[in-house]
Order: structure tokens, then sequence, then C-alpha cells
């Protein structure tokens, strides 16, 4: 632990300016009371008395002080030591090296402040930690690679799940990430489109993909292209412009 070590505390130092500010001190309690000035100075000491008095006084007070800091000390280690292993040793490792003053009193407010959740031990803010990044993958080759699936009521995408009313997944192939909501939908008899026209003649179901976000049409052709090597059923991949989006 980081702890200051205390060297023996130096005697009272009796200088002179000391002696003049308590000389001063005796001469203005005279003065406030000029009819009673006799009385009062036949009750004050002398200054060589005094600084006697202040000398025993200091070595109690500085005993009684370390006394009272290593009280302190123990109450925090105790505490310390309720702490699990694993987070006992990180705040003894981020102790070592925080801007805290090596005293109990902020070795109790970094225990507090770790206790109420003010303070992450694993990402204390005086350590650098760098920008994280979005995760991008580029060039995916597969629709799983690409996308995670983040909420729906079925299952996803794929030739052995079972019929899918809604998944949702996101992804970023490097514009941005990406939301796709994924429904199956019935072909209307003579309905034009395109993908089952030419590839699944005859088919009852589509599989629809809303994209939204920034998506560039080759993007939005790779979607489209990974998504159906996974799916028996025609896939049909369409953009949706949100609100604000030039």
């Amino acid at each position: 632990m980081r702890f200051r070590r205390w060297h023996r505390p130096e005697p009272y130092g009796d200088t002179s300016r000391k002696r003049a500010a308590f000389l001063r001190k005796q001469r203005l309690e005279r003065e406030a009371l000029p009819l009673f000035a006799g009385d009062i100075a036949a009750g004050q000491h002398g200054v060589d008395e005094e600084m006697a008095r202040r000398a025993v006084w200091w070595d109690e007070a500085e005993r009684e002080h370390r006394d009272q800091r290593a009280v302190w000390w123990r109450k925090g280690r105790a505490r310390l030591f309720t702490l699990p292993d694993g987070l006992r040793a990180r705040v003894r490792e981020i102790w070592r090296t925080c801007p805290y003053p090596a005293d109990p009193a902020s070795f109790a407010d970094f225990l507090h402040q770790i206790t109420v959740g003010k303070l992450d031990p694993w990402c204390p803010p005086w350590q650098f930690h760098p920008e994280r990044t979005a995760r991008i993958t580029r060039d995916p080759s597969t629709f799983g690679e690409a996308f995670r699936r983040i909420g729906g009521r079925k299952a996803g995408i794929g030739p052995s799940a079972p019929v899918v009313d809604e998944s949702l997944y996101c992804g970023n192939l490097g514009s941005g990430i990406l939301f796709l909501r994924c429904r199956l939908r019935p072909v209307e008899a003579g309905e034009n489109v395109h993908i089952v026209a030419s590839h699944h003649p005859g088919a009852a179901q589509r599989l629809e993909i809303e994209v939204r976000g920034a998506c560039l049409d080759a993007e939005l052709a790779l979607i489209e292209r990974l998504a159906q090597a996974t799916e028996t059923r025609p896939v049909v991949v369409q953009r949706v412009v949100m609100r604000g989006q030039p």
C-alpha cells in the first residue's frame, strides 16, 4: 500500500517572531481594558514560561495526531480487506498511482467513491484510456459475420430457421452503423418482384430486409447477396430513409 512515512517530529521552534507575537497579544489584552490593565498584567505569565508550555503541548499534540492517524489507517485497511480478492488487488494497484494524498482521510474517500460507484477501479480517470472505435466488418463472407441479431420475435436468417415474424440486426460495413429489420411477406399472385421472378419463381413468401443508416449502394447489394446465400426464400433489400437523413 502507499502510505506516507512519518519521521520523528521536530521540536517546537522557539523564535523571536513567536515571542514578539505573544508579547503583542498580551499588550492588546491590557489595552483593551485600560482601567484593569494592572489586574490583567498581574495574571499574565512571562514569555519564557509560554514557550516552555508550548513545547510540551507541541509534543503531546503531535503524539495524539499520530495515534489518531494510525486508527484511521487501521479502519481503512479493515474496510479494504472486506472487498473480494480481485477487486482488493485492483484497488491496491491503482492506489499506488492515484493522485490522492497518501493520508487516511483520502484513502477513506477513495474507498467510498469506489463503493458508491463514482470511481471505476478498472477505468480510473487519471489513467489514459484510448478511445474505443466502432466494430467494423469489411468484406464479410457471411451474413452472420457482418451482422449481429439484437432482437425479434422468433429466429433469424438461415435455411433451418422457423418462420420469422420480425428480427432486428445491427452491423457496420464501413459507412456507419446499420440496423436491419427482417420480415416475411407473402408473394401476391402476379406481383412484380424481380428477385422472385428471376430466382425463385412460384415462391409463396419472401424475406424483406429494411436497412436504416448510412448505406452505400454497394453495401446494399452486399447485404442482399449475403442474406440470399443463407436463405431458401427470396430476399428483397430496401433502404429506409430516416427523417433528417439526406
